[in-house]
């Protein structure tokens, strides 16, 4: 999220009441007039409401601990609830311009990742059964840790919260979920033709060679390593550098003695954080079209930057914004979309962020063919309101709108103490929300004019459109302002250029003695090394209670990456095949070409066959560390990773561990155990295996037949079956 809006409201609420009303108006007409409500005023104008109070700011205790670290604690009786946040002075617009997504993917694994002596699905566990939450995330120019608990279990709860703050573990395959996720993310960022419009409007307004405009790439997210998560971490997450906050049901004392105690002796420091760069104040005005033949409308977004809200003019510029775009009684509502016809939905903002410029946006959809009318329309209105003043009734219904929009912002105390750690962090004055509220009280009608004057730039206005140009009626270049194309290309990644795996962490020694070992167990290096292909056919029985189905399932293996599955199920075979960048599935059903998200657990696949996984310290890319003793973390940089336990007496592999993510249901741990070996050329290969699922038997693997070198040709894997679904 780019910009912090200090209005609150809940409009989808009200059109959810408003879809109600009409349906129920629909299901029972009224066949008889209601009688009469005495005293009904004419007109909703004829009601009198008493002014908006001040915002009452309760007091809230401040301490400094010897470490630096400050203390907020605000007494809160209401519930038996304690809870708490730390911000930390970090964000994305300090990460290295090589490896966008560093501070997301640090933020998640301090939680995810676990601690030195639990890992996270542990502490999962832990704080399930007190009904509890830790969390902790990065964002753009802030870190937070959080945590919520009840009464009884805040002393556990706090400890816990203590140990994901100063000891987070960053475990490697964590590390690997996260990047995965986000990849995962990189791949459908350009199916919601919406979310293009404002990601690439943000993108080109800020500039996409600055901090605000970066996004993650596959190249970025190849760059992230453990390491680079430690280190992150080491240089943000110190006392002095964090502002605590608890509210709740707690003694005000007697919390400052527990945190003392757990955060007293903490005395890590590091130099000052440096400040946050600068947004660059340069217009970019021109039509930014990018093409989009999978929908059948045109989403748009226009604007230029925005202020910031301790600006002067803020509450002015919020008001103006509201006439401007905000809700039914808008001027774009009214005429771009009442009077005219054009758009679907259009709305205005004028955004601001507390410590650099938010963005101006009005943003809608229409018609594909009428989309330059929609344009043009909409520049009639931004020039509209430059031109003379609002009307009485639209200034004192956006001045309401906003005022009473505050009574949601402050209704707790826990979102008051929000904003004052908010106001802290930034530095703005106590005082702030009090000087915002009679900012709004004295707009005039010629404030809105003069903000509208000075601050709105037609001329720089830069406009985004996502649709299909043939289908527009008129060209955008009638507008007067250049256009020109967006691509929407994925770039991806580069392959690591190291021929040998790099070893991220100080256990990588001792990971590569492991898998050595392991390798010289099963038949030595260079006899695995020696195979460059595999024919495998297995029985995979699966457990009743997961399903109780048998099938037979033939694998065949090209060095280095080239796989193809036939599984035989009850309705017919099914068949997947992939060379490490594309490939395709067939069923009965049909035949298709693998999408982005199918193709993962192939390439998953691949990093745990068992003679590749075993030469991983050979294979370009891959990265090995060390986990614990007899247990090592295998990653291609791509997403992939497994976790390979040794067996310490005779450096077997014993079993492999790995998550799964399946669409629709929460991600799961896979468990393979090895159950027994034979002897296949002089290498040890797998017999049987044990499959688990969260702890939970899943299936048993019958291995009837291993063949290694015999000669498989990429065009007999590439071969597809006969598409028996087109048969009459």
């Amino acid at each position: 999220m780019r910009s912090v809006n200090c209005r609150a409201g809940n409009p989808a609420r009200s059109r959810l009441l408003a879809g109600l009303i009409l349906s129920a108006t629909a299901i029972y007409p009224q066949t008889v007039a209601p009688a009469p409500i005495p005293h009904t005023p004419a007109a909703y104008r004829d009601l009198k409401f008493p002014p908006l109070k001040h915002i009452p700011i309760p007091k809230v205790s401040t301490y400094t601990l010897p470490n630096g670290m400050k203390l907020y604690l605000l007494e809160d009786h209401e519930l038996p609830i304690v809870s708490g946040a730390v911000r930390i002075r970090t964000g994305n617009l300090l990460e290295p311009a090589d490896q966008v997504g560093l501070a997301s993917v640090t933020g998640t694994v301090m939680r995810s990742g676990g601690t030195r002596n639990k890992t996270g699905d542990q502490l999962d566990e832990e704080l399930e059964n007190m009904a509890a939450s830790v969390e902790a995330s990065i964002g753009e120019s802030s870190g937070s840790v959080s945590f919520s608990s009840l009464k009884e279990n805040a002393d556990q709860v706090l400890a816990i919260f203590k140990d994901v703050l100063t000891e987070p573990e960053f475990r490697q395959e964590k590390i690997d979920l996260a990047k995965a996720e986000l990849r995962s993310g990189i791949a459908r960022r350009n199916d919601d033709a919406h979310g293009v419009a404002e990601r690439e409007f943000a993108d080109i307004v800020y500039g996409k060679d600055t901090p605000y405009g970066w996004q993650i790439e596959y190249a970025t997210l190849d760059q992230i390593t453990r390491a680079g998560a430690i280190a992150l971490y080491k240089r943000y997450f110190f006392p002095s550098n964090m502002l605590m906050a608890v509210w709740g049901d707690f003694s005000t004392a007697e919390m400052q003695a527990k945190l003392t105690s757990l955060f007293g002796n903490w005395n890590y420091t590091q130099p000052n954080v440096p400040p946050f760069p600068p947004v660059q104040e340069k217009a970019r005005p021109g039509i930014y079209l990018a093409e989009k033949d999978d929908v059948t409308q045109t989403f748009f977004t226009e604007g230029h930057l925005g202020g910031e809200l301790k600006d002067k003019d803020f509450p002015a510029l919020e008001i103006m914004g509201d006439i401007l775009g905000s809700g039914f009684q808008s001027r774009l509502m009214q005429r771009v979309r009442t009077q005219l016809g054009l758009a679907y939905d259009i709305s205005a903002d004028w955004g601001a962020n507390y410590d650099h410029p938010g963005l101006f946006e009005i943003a809608g959809s229409t018609k594909s063919a009428s989309t330059a009318d929609t344009l043009k329309a909409v520049q009639e209105q931004v020039e509209r309101i430059r031109s003379a003043e609002v009307s009485d009734d639209e200034l004192e219904s956006a001045r309401q709108s906003a005022l009473n929009s505050l009574v949601f912002a402050f209704d707790t105390k826990s979102k008051t103490l929000a904003r004052v750690l908010n106001y802290e962090y930034y530095g703005y004055p106590s005082d702030f929300i009090d000087r915002y509220q009679k900012g709004l009280e004295a707009v005039t009608r010629g404030d809105v004019l003069r903000v509208a004057r000075e601050h709105v730039h037609p001329d720089g206005m830069t406009i985004v459109a996502v649709g299909k140009t043939n289908e527009f009626r008129k060209s955008l270049a009638t507008l007067g302002l250049p256009v020109s194309s967006i691509d929407l290309t994925i770039p991806e990644g580069k392959p690591a250029a190291a021929s040998k795996t790099a070893l991220q962490d100080d256990g990588a020694a001792k990971a590569l003695q492991l898998l050595q070992r392991a390798q010289q167990a099963v038949g030595g290096a260079d006899k695995l090394a020696a195979v460059k292909d595999m024919l495998e056919v297995a029985e995979f029985r699966v457990d009743p209670s997961a399903g109780g189905m048998t099938m037979q399932r033939t694998d065949q293996w090209i060095a280095p990456s080239i796989f193809r599955e036939d599984t035989k199920l009850p309705f017919g075979t099914v068949t997947t095949y992939a060379d490490g960048k594309t490939g395709w599935m067939a069923s009965p059903q049909g035949q298709v070409p693998l999408p982005p998200a199918q193709l993962k657990p192939v390439q998953d696949k691949l990093l745990r066959l068992f003679f590749p996984m075993l030469l991983s310290d050979r294979l370009p890319g891959r990265t090995l560390t060390w986990a614990a003793e007899g247990t090592l973390d295998i990653s291609d940089g791509h997403g992939s990773t497994v976790r390979l336990f040794i067996d310490q007496k005779t450096g077997m592999p014993a079993k492999i561990e790995y998550p799964s993510i399946t669409i629709g249901g929460p991600p799961s741990t896979i468990d393979e155990a090895y159950e027994g070996f034979a002897e296949v050329d002089g290498i040890q290969v797998p017999k049987r295996m044990l499959i688990t699922q969260n702890g939970r038997k899943y299936a048993d693997v019958v291995v009837q037949s291993t063949k290694l070198n015999t000669g498989l040709k990429p065009a007999d894997l590439s071969k597809k079956p006969e598409d028996t679904s087109k048969k009459p």
